[in-house]
């Protein structure tokens, strides 16, 4: 089975001759750092860095170019083939031969090189040092078949709100988007202008409709973006979208890692805001370059390091969890495994855990996954244009991505991850979660009511406040109604619990002494009825 797409019955065979390794060559410096920082536009879009701006992200090293000349350089060096490049990491994925790429390691411009096959690591290069409120606006759509996978989180409450997409940008990295350019479902997308291109980071070419090999990306699109009158509607509609092609669907290489990273790069050069990804690596045709599951701890994988650095540039990551419950690997892959992506797990048309939705484990620094979709017999729209359904945790994903781009569309103010969170603790087992569900099924109803300080029957607690705010030591709740006790629940921005006490008395007090200085989420909970803030510690 093709493990790099994350939807089940796809079944490719090939035969392959591992002579030529795979291996990331990290250099020691970029050009021109202070003065592409100093002027961003050089280096990134408008778009890219007014929403740095509004989250507080900071333009850093990470957002320079590679040094092309010493891409250059690596290109012509003997047996050396240059497969794919990363700014975030100084990074370039080259092919070749085992010695041809240890003597690389000789080049005064290469930091260290890393094999993926990790056991010819074994002599480390050590490593150079550097060389110098609601919108009275209402959408009514009929949804037809799509009905049920976009009402089970309420995504449809926020359409009717008029948060449809307008003004997002998303980016979907996949693996082919046939007839994304022609199909009738996309064509109020391409009227609005809102089909933006995108590239082919496998073949190196900007025709992303060329490439055949898989169909897997126009399934995704459609769930988000697909429209035909009063049969089909996508979950987000009326949003931008790049089209990013990084998996080689007739092969399972680690460079397909390396060319997600390339896209990421691009799109957040963009200015994208949410990357869809219903894609995941565990193992590879090599066996030498697999991944065990111990290695899905959040910080281990090219990919999840990559998608970490993702998230700390402000975008917002959705990637489905994987289709391996039912077999032996049974947990999510990369880059699901980390603390920045958004894992997204499968339910069927009920509400129940779909059997081959991969769960999340201990091993994971975060709850995995976070939340979960209809991806049971989702309905999707295939390259013919007909409607039809299909299984997958690649489905449950661009669903959910597209409710989070309508989400983040009516709370711009908010970051990547007090969205995240606030979604998190809008879904069904927030107070139980487990690994198969994670958190539960959202309600983004419910969540943006909560975000915008519109909780519903809220009876006795709209005189119910925390203090002091920002706090150094002890943290106060105040009430005027006799709604103690009160239980209290502190969590950091990724979900994770940190904190919990019961106040019984006006005067008890819960210490947040030991906590890191930062942003936290206090959940107040009294008679049933719930009530959150934002916290500075500080």
């Amino acid at each position: 089975m093709k493990k790099g797409l994350l939807f089940i019955g796809l079944l490719c065979f090939q035969f392959y001759v591992f002579a030529q390794q795979d291996a990331w060559v990290y250099l020691v410096d970029k050009e021109n750092v202070t003065t592409s920082i100093a002027n961003p536009t050089t280096i990134l879009t408008q778009k890219a860095i007014d929403r740095k701006i509004a989250h507080n992200v900071t333009i850093d090293e990470r957002d320079v170019p590679v040094n092309e000349n010493y891409i250059a350089q690596l290109k012509n060096s003997p047996g050396i083939t240059v497969m794919a490049k990363s700014k975030w990491f100084n990074a370039v994925h080259i092919r070749g031969s085992q010695t041809d790429i240890q003597d690389l390691e000789n080049l005064e411009f290469v930091s260290h090189v890393d094999f993926a096959n990790k056991s010819l690591n074994t002599s480390k290069t050590v490593k150079k040092a550097k060389v110098l409120k609601f919108k009275e606006t209402y959408n009514m759509f009929n949804y037809g078949n799509a009905s049920n996978q976009i009402e089970m989180f309420n995504g449809d409450k926020l359409h009717e709100a008029g948060y449809t997409g307008t003004g997002m940008t998303v980016a979907v990295l996949d693996a082919g988007f046939p007839n994304a350019n022609t199909l009738v479902a996309f064509k109020r997308l391409r009227d609005a202008g809102n089909l933006m291109g995108g590239y082919d980071f496998v073949n190196r070419e900007a025709n992303v409709y060329a490439n055949t090999a898989s169909n897997h990306g126009t399934l995704v699109l459609s769930d988000m973006a697909g429209y035909i009158e009063n049969q089909f509607v996508g979950t987000a509609p009326d949003a931008s979208y790049y089209l990013f092609i990084t998996e080689d669907a007739l092969s399972e290489n680690p460079v397909e890692e390396s060319y997600w990273v390339e896209a990421a790069e691009r799109a957040d050069s963009l200015g994208v805001d949410v990357i869809n990804t219903s894609l995941g690596y565990a193992t590879f045709d090599n066996p030498n370059y697999n991944y065990t599951t111990s290695n899905m701890d959040g910080n281990t994988a090219f990919i999840t390091k990559g998608a970490n650095i993702a998230f700390e540039k402000g975008m917002l990551l959705v990637n489905s969890a994987g289709n391996s419950g039912n077999d032996s690997w049974g947990i999510v892959g990369a880059p699901a495994d980390a603390a920045g992506v958004f894992t997204i797990g499968a339910v069927d048309a009920n509400g129940n855990y779909a059997a081959f939705s991969s769960r999340g484990s201990a091993i994971q620094p975060t709850r995995k996954p976070d939340v979960v979709a209809q991806g049971q017999a989702s309905y999707v729209i295939f390259q013919n244009g007909a409607i039809g359904t299909a299984n997958g945790t690649s489905f449950s994903s661009p669903i959910m991505a597209g409710g989070m781009v309508c989400l983040w569309q009516a709370l711009p103010d908010k970051t990547n991850a007090e969205l995240m969170q606030i979604v998190r603790m809008s879904a069904s087992q927030y107070d139980v979660p487990d690994y198969n569900l994670g958190f539960g099924i959202p309600n983004l109803e419910l969540a943006l009511n909560t975000a915008l300080g519109e909780i519903q029957n809220n009876d006795g607690l709209e005189n119910l406040f925390i203090y002091p705010n920002p706090v150094e030591a002890f943290l106060f709740v105040k009430t005027v109604e006799d709604n103690f006790p009160i239980t209290i629940s502190l969590f950091d921005i990724l979900g994770k619990q940190v904190l919990q006490s019961t106040l019984s008395a006006p005067n008890d007090s819960l210490d947040v002494s030991t906590l890191a200085n930062g942003i936290y989420i206090v959940r107040l909970h009294a008679s049933d009825i719930t009530k959150t803030f934002k916290l500075i510690k500080k």
